[in-house]
């Protein structure tokens, strides 16, 4: 994940504050960011060996989650261009929903994420 200090002038810092009970940090926050001029709130952080990027809707009138174009400029936003970063998708035992049009971005920070050959891609 990128140092993100770089997307302060994104941040909320009262979100932070509610959030995390203090700002964020070069690693945790929560950012309103703008893709095709439509917002989005991203809440970012880093712990238990993983970077993670939760994105949702920037308004409550939109009721839909991120399209594909959407999630890729927020990964370009959050991650360096040569991370690898995964959508989870867990068994349906382990869903959690706390919000229906939230998606979510994950890099494990200690390993490498296995992919299929290039020319399977």
């Amino acid at each position: 994940m990128i140092d993100l200090h770089k997307l302060d002038k994104f941040r909320l810092k009262d979100r932070e504050r509610e959030f995390y009970g203090c700002t964020g940090d070069s690693g945790n926050g929560v950012f309103k960011v703008y893709v095709g001029g439509k917002s989005f709130r991203v809440i970012a952080s880093n712990g238990m060996g993983w970077e993670h990027v939760s994105v949702s809707p920037g308004s409550a009138q939109r009721k839909c989650c991120p399209t594909w174009d959407e999630m890729c400029a927020i990964k370009d936003m959050f991650f360096r261009e040569d991370e690898r970063v995964m959508q989870f998708h867990p068994p349906k035992s382990e869903y959690i929903n706390n919000y229906p049009y939230c998606l979510h971005l994950w890099r494990p920070v200690d390993t490498e994420i296995p992919h299929p050959p290039m020319i399977c891609v």
